[in-house]
C-alpha cells in the first residue's frame, strides 16, 4: 500500500496498517449471534472474552450489539444501548487496545465515544442514520465504511451485479467522497467489501478474488470473512467448524496484499498465521 493509507487516526490513536494486518476481535454481545449462539450476551462474559482476545493477541475489538445476519431485524435502541453499553463501560477502560462499536444508530455511537470507544463500524456507510455523520466527524473517531446491497432483513432476496468487484468498488468510492465532504478526515476511514452483504456465494467468492483492487483507493481495507456461510464448503460445516477456511481466505489476503485489518472469531489462531506469513514474507 502507498503511505498514505498507512496510518489509521481514530481519536487520540494513529494505528499502523501497513503492518502485514492487523487483527480485530470480535465481540458480538447480541443472543442470535450467528457465529456463537449468544454465548457472551451477558456483559460480564463478554467484557471476559474481550480481555481474552486481547491477550491472544487481538490489535482492537469490536463491539456488536445487533446482529447482521441476514433475516435479522432491527434491534429497538433502547435494547441496542442495553446489550453494548454496560460491555463498553467496563471494557474500555481495562482493554489496552482501540474499541470499536458495531452499530448504525447514532445515539448508540455517541455514548459509546462518550465512554471511550475509537472506531464506528457503520454497515451502512453512514447512510443508515442522518446524525452519525456528524457523531463521527465531532468526535474524531475512526469509521469503517462498509458495501451492503439491501438491508440484512432482505439482502439475500435476489441480490444482482453485473461487476460484483467494479460496483463494490465505486460504491466504496463514492462513500469514501462523501465523508470527505461530510468534513470526515480521509485518514480515518477505513473500507469494508462487505462480504456476505447482499452477495451470493458466487459474488463472494469474485469479490474475494479481486479484493486487490480496492487498493487504489488508498485507504485500508477490513476483511470481515470469519466462519461466515460461504465457508461451509461442501460438508456443509456449521460456523464453529470453519476457523481453518477462514484462515485460509486470511492467508490469501494477506498474500496478496488485499486487506489490512481482519476482523475474525478466532484471534489466537489468525495471530499464529500472520505471524507465519511475515516470517516468509520478510515483511
Amino acid at each position: 500500500m502507498s503511505e498514505r493509507a498507512v496510518g489509521w487516526r481514530c481519536r487520540d490513536r494513529v494505528l499502523d496498517c501497513g503492518r502485514p494486518a492487523l487483527i480485530m476481535g470480535i465481540v458480538n454481545v447480541t443472543p442470535d449471534s450467528f457465529s456463537d449462539g449468544g454465548r457472551f450476551a451477558c456483559p460480564d462474559l463478554a467484557v471476559a472474552h474481550g480481555l481474552e482476545l486481547v491477550a491472544q493477541g487481538a490489535d482492537l475489538l469490536d463491539i456488536g450489539g445487533e446482529s447482521s445476519q441476514p433475516g435479522a431485524q432491527p434491534v429497538p435502541l433502547e435494547e441496542e444501548l442495553n446489550r453494548v453499553i454496560p460491555v463498553l463501560r467496563e471494557l474500555a477502560p481495562r482493554a489496552g487496545v482501540p474499541i470499536s462499536v458495531d452499530t448504525t444508530k447514532a445515539e448508540v455511537a455517541r455514548q459509546a465515544l462518550d465512554l471511550g470507544a475509537h472506531i464506528i463500524n457503520d454497515i451502512t456507510a453512514l447512510l443508515g442514520d442522518p446524525q452519525m455523520p456528524e457523531i463521527v466527524r465531532s468526535n474524531h473517531a475512526g469509521v469503517i465504511l462498509m458495501h451492503m446491497q439491501g438491508t440484512p432483513a432482505v439482502m439475500q432476496q435476489n441480490p444482482t451485479y453485473k461487476d460484483v468487484a467494479r460496483e463494490v468498488r465505486d460504491f466504496l468510492e463514492a462513500r469514501l467522497q462523501a465523508a470527505r465532504d461530510l468534513g470526515i478526515a480521509e485518514d480515518r476511514v477505513v473500507l469494508d467489501p462487505g462480504i456476505g452483504f447482499g452477495k451470493t456465494a458466487e459474488h463472494n467468492w469474485e469479490l474475494l478474488r479481486r479484493l486487490h483492487e480496492l487498493q487504489d483507493l488508498r485507504r485500508p481495507v477490513c476483511l470481515g470473512v470469519s466462519r461466515k456461510g460461504l465457508l461451509r464448503g461442501p460438508r456443509n460445516r456449521p460456523a464453529e467448524r470453519r476457523m481453518a477456511a477462514s484462515l485460509a481466505v486470511a492467508c490469501f489476503a494477506l498474500a496478496h496484499g488485499s486487506a489490512q485489518i481482519l476482523r475474525v472469531h478466532d484471534v489466537a489462531e489468525t495471530r499464529d498465521a500472520v505471524e507465519v506469513y511475515r516470517a516468509l514474507a520478510k515483511v
